[in-house]
């Protein structure tokens, strides 16, 4: 039987820190199902959900954990059987896309109105950039929105473009393009 598990990782930014948790991946028999990674501020920060027999989940966590040596702090969670939300009939996959002057609590407010409706954020990436012509931090935000059948879209709509004109931000929503499944071909090595 196969066991998922989800590995967080974070540590000094440097060539190979992927290489390595792919290579503790493939010793262990795993498949690498699906990552997040970035650097941030210098450091290496990344997510990974790691498929892998049940014999062989203890040998995977201590390689894993011998990355630690090497200066990554690790969290290991064992993840449990999900319904696949591409498939849950009651749920409205939505991308929301934010663009704005940056200013603290952007991230709060519109997550705040999303709780209101109760939708979940499945995925969301931030950043900011200088504006083209006057270097000032334009804050940009992708959220991937789970949204229950329930909801009042038009009321949520409502809310949110009001809230953007408060905050002084472009925020536009759409129906999001049905997820494709990871590929798997190369999976151990991250390819």
């Amino acid at each position: 039987m196969n066991r998922s598990l989800i590995v967080t990782l974070i540590g000094p930014d440097r060539p190979g820190l992927v290489s390595a948790v792919a290579a503790c991946a493939e010793g262990a028999g795993a498949n690498w199902m699906e990552s997040r990674m970035a650097q941030l501020a210098g450091q290496f920060a990344g997510i990974v959900r790691l498929e892998v027999d049940s014999d062989a989940v203890l040998p995977l966590e201590a390689a894993l954990r011998g990355l630690e040596a090497e200066g990554l702090h690790l969290t290991i969670e064992h993840g449990r059987e999900v319904v696949e939300p591409s498939i849950e009939p009651s749920i409205r996959r939505v991308q929301l896309s934010l663009t704005g002057h940056d200013h603290p609590g952007i991230v709060r407010d519109i997550s705040g109105v999303l709780l209101r409706y109760g939708i979940s954020i499945d995925g969301l990436e931030t950043g900011c950039e200088p504006a083209p012509m006057s270097g000032e931090p334009v804050f940009r935000a992708e959220a991937d929105l789970a949204v229950p059948a329930s909801a009042d879209l038009h009321a949520l709509q409502d809310d949110l473009e009001a809230l953007a004109n408060e905050l002084m931000v472009d925020l536009e929503l759409h129906d999001a393009a049905p997820a494709e499944p990871p590929n798997r071909s190369n999976a151990a090595t991250g390819r």
